[in-house]
């Protein structure tokens, strides 16, 4: 059955592998949306004929402006943050998949799930910096969350017998380990930023991959996985997976557990967001276990990559703690790749600014989640200088 999909950030790493499933498919494209790849976006129009597009950069915008003038059935086309949120609202879509990266995801995923849409969700910051809003926006406009990341797409296949859901007792949520993985903090003092973009197993766009490096991701995914299925920070443990192919484990009350497993391929969680609850052939290769070889199982060290520990820390105070986090990791990220700070002041950042908002714990609104972005971005900021 053919779907009509928004798309946003469809010019990233999980964008250009969601319109692969999308061609497999045979979906409609409805809507795209990008940050600043003009060139890129202006392709996919071509190619998709979406009825409406947004782009955030300004320079950008000009410049796809200026590529549509003159096309026939030229897409309506929307500017900036608020014109992302306008086309994550807009109808004519069935499901919008956001693929956004960053807090920038929070205000297209509460505006998709607002006008009714069932929602696919990438963009982890969305849960991170505003769970207790879109969990609660998610239960008043009865739509479907349907996640996207590997792992949480892994736990969720793996309850889908509800009867055995209702029995979970834990998650075990794997992570590659990126590639620092069994380094001490002492050997992480040199690492460059070309260091921890060489990830082992996966093709992410820089942000991620260095928040996997880091194992920022793990601990982000780690406080996803507790606003999306529902189970207290002890009771998700992580676990080092190195060849990436267990996506996640669940646990239930009488110690049985369920895997998924398949190879490091996102096209898989992606399709299974789309398709749910259907599964169809798609565009992944197949996994081989005549060649697989051995799976191996480790502990991650929060000593030498103190970003886990931090997030662990930041969803047992909850509040607007995991937002003041994950601003501060953003900043830190940003500063890291233009070589500003090393590779250990991650860690450092994100400890200090969970420590700074550790009495923020109370309710919160949207404008609450963005002005405590915005006061631990310049924290960072401040201590890089």
């Amino acid at each position: 059955m053919s779907k009509r999909i928004t798309l946003l950030g469809s010019t990233g790493s999980i964008g250009t592998q969601s319109l692969d499933v999308i061609r497999a498919q045979g979906y409609e494209v409805f809507g795209l949306a990008a940050n600043r790849s003009a060139d890129l976006l202006l392709r996919q129009i071509a190619e998709f004929r979406p009825k409406a597009v947004a782009v955030v950069d300004a320079a950008a915008a000009q410049r796809v402006k200026s590529g549509i003038a003159g096309m026939s059935g030229a897409p309506l086309l929307l500017e900036g943050e608020k014109g992302l949120a306008e086309l994550a609202a807009m109808p004519g879509a069935e499901i919008v998949l956001n693929a956004v990266v960053g807090v920038a995801g929070l205000a297209p995923t509460l505006a998709a799930i607002e006008s009714g849409k069932d929602l696919a969700l990438a963009n982890k910051e969305s849960l991170v910096t505003g769970g207790a809003l879109v969990t609660d926006a998610v239960r008043r406009k009865g739509v479907q969350l349907l996640p996207v990341d590997s792992e949480h797409s892994a736990i969720f296949q793996c309850l889908q017998d509800r009867h055995s859901a209702a029995r979970l007792t834990k998650i075990l949520l794997t992570a590659s380990g990126g590639p620092f993985f069994g380094r001490t903090a002492a050997q992480l003092q040199s690492v460059t930023a070309a260091d921890a973009l060489r990830h082992p197993n996966w093709s992410m766009g820089s942000k991620i991959t260095v928040d996997s490096a880091s194992l920022m991701n793990k601990g982000l995914e780690l406080i996803e996985a507790v606003w999306l299925f529902g189970l207290p920070p002890e009771k998700v443990q992580i676990v080092v997976q190195r060849q990436s192919i267990i996506h996640s484990m669940v646990q239930f009350a009488d110690n049985s557990v369920l895997a998924q497993l398949g190879v490091p391929d996102m096209r898989i969680p992606i399709q299974y967001a789309l398709t749910w609850p259907d599964r169809t052939p798609g565009p992944a290769p197949e996994l081989d276990f005549t060649t697989l070889g051995t799976l191996t199982f480790d502990v991650a060290d929060e000593e030498a990559f103190r970003c886990l520990a931090a997030a662990k820390r930041a969803i047992a105070l909850g509040g607007l703690v995991p937002a003041a986090l994950n601003g501060a990791n953003e900043k830190a990220v940003e500063l890291f790749l233009q070589g500003r700070i090393g590779f250990l002041e991650i860690g450092r950042m994100a400890e200090l600014a969970v420590e700074r908002f550790a009495s923020a714990t109370g309710t919160y609104t949207v404008q609450d989640v963005f002005a405590c972005d915005a006061q631990a971005r310049r924290m960072v900021e401040e201590q890089a200088s």
